[in-house]
């Protein structure tokens, strides 16, 4: 078997690179470690695959050099997303803030185009495949995998490391690229899971859960960043799109503010209501933004039982600083079995932005989820995938 190049990982960056290789009349052997290719383009967005997003730019990601997913995102840019997977019958669907969905709303979809595509340009893919080592030859590399139970050797002149992030184990992912990296003395970006729920303990714990299950548009912020989406309680403490992204910025320690009422201004809310009716009491007025269950867990914070026209203005500023400042401080996140992707890994320091080559070691690459590129929930990490699939297959 003589292959242009052998890929280390069959989800969306590795199946990408093969297809655009096979375009190229390059051959490639995609060793796969799951039962099948796609795994987590399969459960991701519940099934659906948010997988790309409009308003892609280089700021949407984090990474110790802000610069480097410029060439990949401008060599393979959105609208050549949309146009590939467009060609192959996929017609996208925009739902919130950019995000493309299949209009069939089938994960399923996005891989089957790949694994078609592999057959018809003779790109090979092999499951159940672990791979043990990649050791540097005269020629090139010498790849050792285990294929159910048996042991197999290849060699190839171009290897790419394409098997994700840290482990998450319900899709069977690995560290394996890191450790590759580390292997051939690349250095590394600490890694956290990113895109994680966050955890709250002590004496707000018990006020989290009892509100587990209420979902609130909200603008969650911190010292780096701020985001504007739902944030839902759960009884370990905050999820929701807007918990989720501002998670990729936070660090054990510090804490988030919260305004649970964006672009109003509560005090000039309940200012217009006492004019016209001073005798409601707050809590029924509060009923009107938020639910019933919502409103009785924060009567310990705010005056929920007195009318609107008793209301002091030490009580308006309480009730302001709770509405608009509810500042959290996490006690930690959920970790890597919750976390959609993995913040840090290879860095970027050690590749060539231009192709995603290892400076030091020739015919080495690395692209997606292990790279120190990690972007913002809505498909900004699937256009980073494919681009980095896309550039590889062109330097390989």
């Amino acid at each position: 078997m003589n292959f242009d190049a052998i890929i280390v990982g069959g989800g969306a960056c590795g199946l990408m690179c093969a297809v655009q290789a096979g375009f190229l009349g390059k051959r490639t052997l995609i060793l796969e470690k799951n039962s099948q290719v796609g795994a987590k383009i399969l459960i991701s967005g519940g099934g659906r695959c948010n997988y790309t997003n409009l308003y892609t730019t280089a700021q949407n990601f984090i990474s110790e050099n802000e610069h480097f997913s410029k060439s990949a995102l401008s060599q393979w840019t959105v609208e050549d997303s949309i146009t590939f997977f467009e060609t192959y019958g996929i017609t996208g669907q925009e739902k919130t803030l950019g995000q493309l969905f299949p209009e069939s709303n089938k994960a399923k979809d996005i891989v089957n185009i790949f694994i078609d595509l592999c057959e018809q340009l003779d790109q090979k893919i092999e499951l159940n495949c672990e791979v043990k080592s990649v050791v540097k030859t005269e020629g090139g590399f010498e790849i050792v995998y285990d294929q159910n139970g048996k042991t197999q050797k290849l060699t190839s002149e171009k290897v790419l490391m394409a098997s994700g992030g840290s482990p998450i184990a319900k899709m069977g992912a690995t560290d394996f690229s890191l450790k590759i990296a580390k292997q051939f003395g690349l250095k590394l970006t600490q890694t956290a899971p990113a895109l994680v729920p966050l955890t709250i303990t002590g004496k707000d714990e018990a006020f989290f859960a009892g509100l587990s299950g209420n979902s609130i548009h909200a603008v969650v912020s911190n010292d780096e960043m701020s985001f504007e989406e739902n944030i839902l309680f759960t009884h370990w403490g905050l999820s929701g799109p807007a918990i989720l992204q501002i998670s990729s910025y936070w660090k054990p320690g510090h804490q988030i503010e919260i305004d649970l009422l964006p672009h109003q201004n509560i005090s000039n809310l309940i200012g217009q209501e006492r004019s016209n009716n001073g005798k409601k009491l707050l809590g029924n007025f509060l009923n009107s933004f938020y639910t019933k269950k919502f409103v009785e867990a924060i009567a310990k914070f705010i005056p929920t039982e007195k009318n609107l026209a008793s209301l002091t203005k030490e009580d308006f500023s309480i009730i302001e600083n709770f509405i608009h400042h509810f500042k959290v401080k996490p006690a930690g996140d959920k970790g890597y079995d919750k976390a959609e992707v993995m913040r840090g890994g290879v860095s970027t320091d050690e590749l060539s932005s231009k192709t995603l080559e290892a400076k030091k070691v020739a015919g080495l690459y690395f692209g997606g989820e292990c790279v120190d590129v990690t972007g913002w929930l809505g498909g900004y990490n699937f256009q980073w995938a494919w681009a980095c699939g896309y550039v590889i297959a062109q330097n390989i």
